[in-house]
């Protein structure tokens, strides 16, 4: 995943005169679950037809001009990237909460995951 990347797509998107931020989540695996027991990895699915109605219903939230999630699926070590999502808007007014709505959609309805110990 290369978030310079991923934010140069958002740029040339045709209504980028009308954003005014760009925000980004990259997630990456964690040594320790969320109770501190250290893991080895993870192995995580995501369900692509979930994503792509989050990034829709994103895109209908007001400001929002742009939503790209990128996934990295199967098996990841500690400090693999496991999603990046990007989100441009007009203002961070509504960009900041349409990020924060696409991960924790993305968390809770496109993904499963299982630590590795």
């Amino acid at each position: 995943m290369n978030l310079n990347k991923i934010i140069q797509t958002i740029k040339e998107h045709p209504d980028y005169p009308k954003m005014g931020m760009i925000a980004s989540h990259l997630g990456v695996v964690r040594g320790t679950s969320l109770n501190g027991r250290p893991v080895t990895g993870i192995k995580v699915v995501f369900e692509e037809d979930a994503i792509h109605k989050t990034i829709s219903d994103v895109e209908g939230m007001p400001g929002i001009v742009k939503v790209i999630i990128e996934t990295n699926e199967g098996s990841l070590n500690v400090g693999d990237e496991i999603m990046a999502v990007v989100v441009g808007g007009d203002t961070r007014e509504h960009v900041f909460p349409a990020l924060m709505t696409a991960v924790d959609r993305i968390k809770t309805e496109s993904s499963r995951k299982k630590e590795l110990f």
